[in-house]
């Protein structure tokens, strides 16, 4: 079977891309992380395949396959590659564009006059089962047991399950030892993604992501979101943050409890190709 990609980031944060809106084809597990893999596939964080919304009132329906070929409901950065995608293709001049993930609903705006990409990512989630995260009820902050050390965090759902960790030194932070060991905690019966947030100032973070499935990631939309909610709800960062990853700035917007997480940032093409499974 040979399939048509395109390959695109959010920066650096890489995706293969699928158009499957006319023929619907069920990727495995097997053939996802083949395609994912750096050294005999093409090579991505994630996959993401366009598909037809069965609803009227939404445009399509966008899925979202981690590098180990598990499925997940949210990713921000692959939001903002999905609506350049479409439009793109000429799947759709609509701006905005309204997708279905297995977890919500997003709205997507392309900005052509900053070739930037804006992104509703839908209201954050803090209660236990919603995340969900093994707690009797919902706590401002959470803490668990690591070897000697005791590990204090928020948690929420941006659609996926989050932990934010604040930091005094990004460089430093132990994301791949402690990201890797959080992520699969008994606590996150899911998994969980693991941000290590440093606050620069009230407007202003740096930021890196142990994202689940995939690792440590150059950059993180959700996660993102997540941090700056984190850091709003302990009344550590204003309504508007600039946020600082490996491989560029992403803007995070959120009023508080009830109102949605506006993202804006770049989408690039990088090539396209054909594969065969």
């Amino acid at each position: 079977m040979e399939l048509k990609f395109t390959k695109m980031h959010g920066l650096g944060n890489d995706f293969v891309v699928f158009d499957f809106t006319e023929h619907v084809i069920a990727l495995s597990e097997t053939q996802a992380s083949h395609i994912a893999d750096r050294h005999f596939g093409v090579g991505c964080d994630q996959i993401l395949i366009v598909e037809r919304s069965t609803r009227d009132d939404i445009d399509f329906k966008y899925r979202i396959l981690n590098a180990d070929g598990s499925e997940v409901g949210q990713c921000g950065n692959g939001a903002r590659c999905f609506v350049r995608y479409v439009h793109e293709k000429g799947l759709s001049d609509k701006n905005p564009i309204t997708v279905e993930t297995s977890t919500g609903q997003m709205v997507l705006f392309e900005d052509e006059a900053t070739n930037l990409v804006t992104v509703d990512m839908g209201a954050p989630r803090f209660e236990p089962m919603d995340i969900p995260l093994k707690a009797a009820r919902r706590q401002p902050k959470y803490h668990l047991e690591h070897g000697d050390e005791r590990i204090t965090f928020s948690a929420l759902s941006m659609g996926n399950p989050h932990a934010v960790l604040i930091v005094d030194d990004i460089g430093s932070a132990p994301v791949l030892e402690l990201g890797a060991s959080l992520e699969c905690h008994s606590l996150f019966p899911e998994r969980a993604n693991i941000g290590f947030m440093k606050i620069n100032d009230r407007a202003d973070i740096s930021l890196r992501v142990f994202e689940r499935g995939a690792g440590e990631t150059i950059a993180c939309g959700s996660g993102t979101c997540a941090a700056v909610v984190a850091g709003i709800q302990d009344g550590l960062l204003d309504n508007k943050v600039i946020a600082h990853l490996t491989a560029g700035d992403l803007t995070i917007e959120w009023q508080g409890e009830g109102h949605s997480v506006m993202m804006t940032g770049a989408a690039e093409t990088s090539f396209e190709g054909v594969l065969k499974l």
